[in-house]
Order: structure tokens, then C-alpha cells, then sequence
């Protein structure tokens, strides 16, 4: 695989009850940070893996019933990490931004898309259609805000389904097989099912040679994947499919017990940030 720099950032952060997200968790809310994976290419320039959140996301939740997520997930967003003071905090420079690698369309995840819809973006087709279609209640409920992404995405996206199939190296095993979205084998989407509608990870290695799998939702916390405990079934039937969550889960519990050196990160756990070595 062509080697990438990277970079994990945060980008604002929610807040509520362990116990939503892993099985037998705290009733005391725990912070989750939105992480936003900062990918240098060695030709093609920087792509931005999700895009955490950003202040539109309040602008999206003021208005019912999209007001419902904002207090099942009270958000905080610092001073800095506003988009251009984000950007400015970290050293990246806009312009070399090339474009967006898209896991789901979450609203903690596709906050700042206002600010790249432009640039080119890589998501799966099956995401975008579902956050276009109509109803907002079941929208809501499923966790999309179609405010969030500006319509021109939908002209440009590039889908993982339509990328060429390869298989992964043998250090993402037991996943085989996944989407090279640029087509020089750098960076291959690996979809994780089971969380929503168009769930994808995206496999790599990086410029130390460390192999890492983006998770993105796939779990909330790196301990589930070592001690292989899901979320409560109120959680995973509310937002996707219980039992192609726990399929999933089950293959990263693999894919962590066959090479402890593969870095596996969930997008809102910084105890599996710690895994990885730095850019």
C-alpha cells in the first residue's frame, strides 16, 4: 500500500449516558469527542476522513423535530475548533484540502460539510440516499440532518460501491477485501455494516508503516472490540441492525487479537487514539 501521513483529531465532542453504547456501561454521561482523520497523500494532498462537528450543526438543530438530537446529544464546540481556527490550530492550509472521505452521514460527522462541499467527496451511495429521503421524524431518528450536506455533494460524490474491489493486506485480517477509492491502492474503504445505512471504515498504512482501520462508529469505544461487548439492543435497533453490528464487531475483535499492532480507531474513542504511533 502507497504509505499516507496521519493525523487524529478532535473536533468538538457530545455528551451522554455509557451505558448507550457498550453493554453493562455507567448511567453517568462520559464525553465522546468527534475525531476527524487528517490523511496526507503523498501526491494528491490532504483528504479529511468525517469532518466532526462544526456550529452548523446547532443552526440544523434549532428548528423541531431535528431539536429531539441535540439534547439526546448535548454538544460542545470550543472557540478553536471552529473551522478556520481548526485548521489553523492543526497547520493545514484549506487549499490543500482535496477532499472528504465521508463514513456516514451522521450529523457528527458531516457538521462541516459546508465547508468542503465543493471539493471532491467519497462516500457510499447507500448513506446518501438514505439522508435524502423525505420525513424528517424518521430522519431524526436515525441521526441524519440533511441540512448538514449541501445539495451540491450530491452532483460530485464519488461512491465506494462504484470503487474497484482488492483485497486487503494480510494485517486487516479476517477483512478481505476492500474499495480503492483514489486507485493507486493508498486508501480502500472496508464497509463495516450493522450501525446505518452506508457504515464504511477505510484501511491504510501509514508513513511509519503502522497499519490502522478507521472504525468510525463501528463501536464508541476500543473495549468493546477487546472484551467484545455491543451496545444494548435498544441502540443498535434504533439506528441500524443489531445483528450486522455484532458481525462486525466480532471481525474487529479478530482483526485486533490477530495483529496487535494494527491501530483501531473508533471515531470518538481517545483511549485507541493512544494505539497509534504519530505522524
Amino acid at each position: 500500500m502507497t504509505r499516507v501521513g496521519f493525523r487524529w483529531l478532535e473536533r468538538g465532542s457530545c455528551s451522554h449516558p455509557e451505558a448507550m453504547v457498550i453493554k453493562g456501561g455507567s448511567l453517568c454521561s462520559v464525553d465522546f469527542p468527534a475525531l476527524v482523520g487528517m490523511i496526507e497523500h503523498p501526491v494528491r494532498g490532504i483528504f479529511l476522513f468525517d469532518t466532526g462537528y462544526d456550529p452548523a450543526f446547532n443552526q440544523a438543530t434549532d428548528p423541531f423535530p431535528e431539536r429531539f438530537y441535540r439534547w439526546a446529544t448535548p454538544v460542545e464546540i470550543e472557540a478553536d475548533q471552529q473551522w478556520q481556527n481548526w485548521l489553523n490550530t492543526h497547520d493545514i492550509e484549506e487549499a490543500a484540502i482535496a477532499g472528504t472521505i465521508i463514513s456516514h452521514f451522521h450529523g457528527d460527522h458531516v457538521a462541516g460539510m459546508r465547508n468542503l462541499a465543493n471539493k471532491p467527496v467519497f462516500c457510499a451511495r447507500a448513506g446518501l440516499e438514505e439522508l435524502r429521503k423525505p420525513g424528517r421524524f424518521g430522519r431524526v431518528r436515525q441521526g441524519l440532518l440533511s441540512a448538514l450536506v449541501p445539495d451540491e455533494v450530491d452532483a460530485h460524490a464519488q461512491f465506494f460501491e462504484d470503487a474497484r474491489a482488492c483485497p486487503l493486506p494480510t494485517e486487516f485480517a479476517p477483512f478481505t477485501q476492500g474499495r480503492d477509492i483514489l486507485g493507486d491502492g493508498s486508501l480502500l474503504a472496508v464497509e463495516l455494516p450493522g450501525h446505518c445505512a452506508g457504515h464504511w471504515g477505510l484501511a491504510f498504512t501509514t508513513r511509519q508503516g503502522q497499519s490502522v482501520l478507521l472504525a468510525a462508529d463501528a463501536v464508541w469505544q476500543g473495549r468493546s472490540i477487546t472484551e467484545r461487548r455491543a451496545p444494548p439492543r435498544i441502540t443498535t435497533a434504533l439506528l441500524g441492525n443489531t445483528r450486522n453490528y455484532r458481525a462486525t464487531l466480532d471481525l474487529l475483535s479478530s482483526a485486533a487479537a490477530n495483529n496487535r499492532d494494527l491501530a483501531i480507531l473508533p471515531s470518538h474513542c481517545r483511549a485507541s487514539a493512544k494505539t497509534l504511533v504519530q505522524d
